[in-house]
């Protein structure tokens, strides 16, 4: 099954270049190029990854990826930078980001991080269901 994967930066260039890099190595991709649009997008989408730029006018990514995980914890967030710095790749991971890429993407790492998000989620929303089955099979007088 092709991942799925919410691309979001400023760079409408970049973004398109992307898209069609992971589109063509089978994945479903879906693009914004603010910050608001993304808040929207997850209210009405699933996504195995969301790679998001660390820098854009409006809101910096490491606002926008705290926003994300107070709405959906089990969101895997693959950061992109330009500007990288030890500071802001270690308060990223901190904050609950999978991991930070410097631009240009290196497509083949790009795309293992990908693939390591999916697991990820996959794991959490398993280990998810396990915990509700539990509660429910405990609380429940069958």
């Amino acid at each position: 099954m092709a991942q799925k994967v919410l691309l979001v930066d400023d760079e409408q260039d970049f973004v398109e270049v992307l898209q069609e890099r992971l589109e063509n190595r089978g994945m479903t991709v879906q693009t914004s190029l603010t910050p608001q649009k993304v808040f929207d997008k997850i209210q009405h989408e699933n996504y195995d990854a969301i790679i998001l730029d660390l820098q854009m006018p409006e809101m910096d990514g490491l606002t926008v990826l705290q926003e994300i995980l107070k709405v959906h914890p089990e969101m895997q967030v693959i950061i992109l930078t330009g500007h990288a710095t030890v500071d802001k790749g270690i308060k990223a991971m901190k904050l609950g980001a999978l991991d930070l890429i410097e631009k240009p993407v290196d497509i083949n790492l790009l795309i293992e991080k990908i693939k390591t998000a999916e697991a990820n989620k996959m794991l959490i929303l398993d280990e998810k269901m396990e915990n509700i089955m539990k509660d429910l099979m405990i609380n429940k007088s069958w």
